[in-house]
């Protein structure tokens, strides 16, 4: 378990470093390298008994639609998705039954051969059920919206206030959660 926590956290920094703007100076693109090491290494140093809650929102839309596709944007979200969490060893996915976020999550689901479970994003008393009753040393994917990714972390435990805007698909936002705990959450770029 340590192991995947290492590899994922190797994942996520090469994803930032990839992603990192290049128009910054160097002093401020090494500020936040170090604030995302730090912030990973977090993650990466949390016990193998926690379970792991890993919540993002669907990537760009192609239209305004209520149930568009994803752009191409958000199409490559997807796979930078799949690249950041390949080492995560994700147990189960649950998305709503939107497409964008049915797709969001296919790239995941196929590297990791896991099938995704759709929950309609008003069910989320069920939502929490099926994440509870996961092993507390799995983890969970979970694809919502703007207005459920804040809902579902704080049914989750997250004592922290979390805004997704409107023009937000790049959060990464993964809880550990502990018995008798209070959940550590970190928010990380993908």
């Amino acid at each position: 378990m340590e192991r995947w926590r290492i590899q994922c956290a190797a994942r996520t920094l090469d994803a930032i470093a990839s992603a990192m703007p290049q128009n910054v100076s160097l002093a401020t693109r090494l500020a936040l390298f170090a604030t995302s090491l730090a912030t990973v290494c977090t993650l990466a140093l949390q016990p193998a008994s926690a379970q792991t809650v890993i919540v993002v929102r669907h990537g760009e839309k192609l239209d305004a639609s209520a149930d568009s596709v994803l752009s191409p944007a958000g199409a490559a979200r997807a796979e930078r998705l799949a690249n950041v969490l390949a080492a995560s060893k994700v147990r189960a996915i649950y998305t709503t039954q939107y497409r964008r976020t049915i797709l969001l999550a296919a790239p995941t689901a196929k590297r990791l051969d896991v099938t995704a479970s759709v929950i309609p994003g008003k069910e989320m008393d069920t939502l929490m059920a099926k994440i509870r009753s996961h092993a507390k040393d799995d983890v969970v994917l979970v694809v919502g919206h703007s207005n459920t990714v804040p809902e579902i972390l704080k049914a989750l435990g997250v004592s922290a206030s979390v805004v997704v805007g409107e023009d937000e698909y790049d959060n990464l936002f993964v809880v550990a959660m502990q018995p008798n705990t209070a959940p550590t959450l970190v928010n990380l770029k993908y």
